[in-house]
């Protein structure tokens, strides 16, 4: 877009746009200075209906050319004040993207304290302060809900971020890079590896490492090709790999669909996934937030407050007051 703003297209254009809101003056001003002699009669365009309905040749109303001029002299104003002339930058130097930064440092000085607070708190941590999470649903319901869902239920190609399977890990750390520099995963296309004649086999054995219905002679058949080929991304045991995003196929959770159509298209016309980087548009304190809400979704039993010591417990317990003192 830089590249035909600042090239002679964009120069023409902005030529164009001069030359009209001029040629508009001044076709106005030809037609509004005409005077007819005293006596004479404007007459009509030539148009007639109804054999004596006619189109009288009247001159505009006073109020009505003065709007037009008015609108010509706004706009000239407009494309020297604002950027609206390709390289042109305008008088006032503003420009959207001058306007978001501001913005941005505006609300970061206002809001980055309160992100400081929990960078300084491992995600864990985070995780179990109830502030904190609401702090993330809302950052989540803005940010992430697009893909994952409200609910972060996911849907088709979008992982469910609340059934704890990961397929680049599930670690704190490991949810934060994701979201900080995002992913991409890709399932090659495979009928040609595997052979046409091979891909029901293989899936009817990928069907059968989670439990799904299959034919026993078509997966014991396809359990060979398998070894032969899929092993290298998604283990000897098909739990997958979480440092190329390959998939566990023994849990029943699948990202595209399990259903023998699902993984037929799969492994003949492969996948593709990406979850973009998020680090520099979020910033790190957002990530720190979200990334330790993600992790709570996953793992709700890591959600709770850490568990008070007896002492303080006896200390909190009502009518007590002594030990509160």
């Amino acid at each position: 877009m830089e590249d035909f703003l600042y090239s002679g297209v964009g120069l023409a254009i902005a030529l164009v746009t001069v030359v009209s809101i001029l040629g508009c003056a001044v076709f106005l001003r030809m037609n509004t200075t005409r005077r007819l002699p005293a006596g004479q009669s404007p007459g009509t365009t030539g148009h007639t209906w109804d054999g004596d309905l006619a189109e009288w040749n009247n001159p505009l109303p006073r109020w009505w050319m003065y709007l037009f001029y008015i609108t010509i002299v706004f706009s000239l104003t407009y494309l020297a004040l604002y950027p609206g002339l390709a390289a042109w930058g305008g008088i006032l130097g503003w420009s959207s993207s001058g306007q978001h930064a501001a913005e941005s440092r505006r609300w970061d000085s206002r809001f980055g304290p309160m992100f400081d607070v929990y960078l300084k708190q491992d995600l864990a941590t985070v995780a179990r302060d109830p502030a904190a999470r609401e702090m993330g649903q809302r950052l989540f319901l803005n940010y992430c809900a697009q893909c994952h869902g409200s609910d972060a239920g996911g849907a088709r190609g979008f992982p469910n971020l609340r059934d704890g399977d990961w397929l680049w890990g599930g670690a704190p750390e490991q949810i934060r890079e994701t979201i900080a520099n995002g992913r991409q995963g890709m399932m090659p296309p495979q009928a040609d590896v595997i052979g046409p004649g091979n891909v029901a086999a293989v899936v009817n054995h990928v069907r059968s490492l989670s439990g799904l219905p299959h034919d026993a002679a078509l997966a014991a058949q396809g359990r060979e090709k398998f070894n032969q080929v899929c092993v290298a991304c998604h283990g000897l045991d098909a739990r997958g790999n979480p440092a190329l995003g390959a998939p566990n196929l023994t849990d029943r959770v699948w990202l595209y669909g399990g259903s023998e159509e699902a993984i037929t298209e799969t492994i003949v016309k492969g996948r593709g996934g990406m979850m973009p980087a998020q680090g520099e548009f979020l910033g790190a304190g957002k990530v720190h937030l979200l990334a330790a809400y993600v992790w709570g979704l996953g793992n709700p039993g890591a959600r709770a407050p850490a568990a008070a010591t007896p002492a303080a417990a006896r200390a909190a317990a009502p009518g007590n007051e002594a030990a509160k003192q």
